[in-house]
């Protein structure tokens, strides 16, 4: 994978999650709940042949990251939740 392809979930401060590619300005998806941005972010990036989900908490630190397949995950994690 040449590019990085990776989306955040993020708080959107007029309620509700948004799923935003790095450095951009308009969110790639606005959903209701923090659950269907993570779901649409996984589908996105799985469009675009794998890559990094990343995850904040309402506060917009980074809660979790998911690695989506085809995607090279240079740390895979020994838990099984994903």
């Amino acid at each position: 994978m040449s590019k990085s392809n990776r989306r955040h979930v993020v708080p959107d401060p007029a309620g509700g999650w948004n799923v935003k590619a790095p450095n951009s300005e308009r969110a790639s998806a606005h959903t209701r709940t923090q659950a269907e941005a993570e779901r649409r972010a996984k589908e996105i990036v799985g469009n675009l042949g794998g890559g990094e989900v990343v995850i904040h908490r309402p506060d917009g630190t980074i809660r979790d990251s998911d690695t989506v397949s085809p995607g090279n995950d240079p740390h895979p994690p020994k838990d099984t939740r994903h």
